[in-house]
């Protein structure tokens, strides 16, 4: 099993985003400081860093200049800070890639994907989903029903994964809102009903009697798995 690290003093970020890195199969170990960061670094034989910029009794700037001494772990950066100043320091003392939030968690788990790829350590599978008549390819963002494609935009691609991959578990709006458009979405919750509906337009254009994306009423969405007789 992939081991990341994930550090940042947001708790609601490090939850979602260690939520999503244990559904992609990681092993998750998380902090909310740079000095924790820097020591589980040293220790923790870590296969990818997710490292926040401004955080408490060390940045992540320093975090990462420290690890490049003695690692060449992967490393990615994560900051509110929008300043191509910013963005290219931390490429050029090691970083292998930036992310700017608010973001997509489904985002951030394809860039580690790609970077894992890149250097020929990503397991098999993790980027494929399949439950019955249903497949669903994220490193191409491509969907099929029954073998045939499905034309789905990325956002839709993003939210049919997230529901499928999280079998018969709720999601509110706003948890599904937050995880797919980022935290600092200044929308509402009804972008996540907008595109529940193309998205069941698209997918109800072919027969999926297995499976089917459920309404609960007064709380949210859900992927369910139905009864063959149904």
């Amino acid at each position: 099993m992939q081991k990341i690290l994930i550090a940042d003093d947001n708790a609601q970020i490090v939850g979602i985003l260690s939520d999503y890195a244990k559904k992609e199969g990681f092993a998750v170990t998380t902090v909310y400081d740079g000095e924790n960061a820097l020591e589980l670094a040293y220790d923790g034989n870590f296969d990818i860093i997710l490292l926040d910029v401004m955080m408490p009794k060390m940045d992540g700037f320093s975090v990462c200049r420290e690890i490049r001494k003695t690692s060449d772990v992967p490393i990615i950066m994560i900051t509110a800070r929008t300043e191509d100043f910013d963005r290219i320091m931390g490429l050029d003392i090691g970083a292998d890639d930036y992310i700017i939030k608010p973001f997509s968690p489904s985002e951030v788990m394809a860039r580690i994907r790609a970077i894992l790829r890149r250097i020929g350590k990503n397991e098999v599978g993790s980027e494929i989903f399949s439950q019955g008549s249903l497949l669903i390819n994220l490193i191409e963002y491509i969907t099929k029903i029954n073998n045939q494609k499905i034309p789905l935009t990325k956002k839709e691609t993003e939210l049919l994964w997230t529901l499928a991959t999280n079998q018969n578990k709720v999601f509110s709006r706003d948890a599904l809102l937050n995880s797919l458009w980022g935290y600092d979405y200044y929308g509402d919750n009804r972008t996540v009903d907008t595109h529940i509906k193309r998205l069941r337009a698209k997918l109800d254009e072919t027969d999926h009697p297995d499976w089917d994306i459920k309404t609960i009423w007064g709380v949210g969405y859900k992927f369910e798995v139905l009864n063959d007789e149904k």
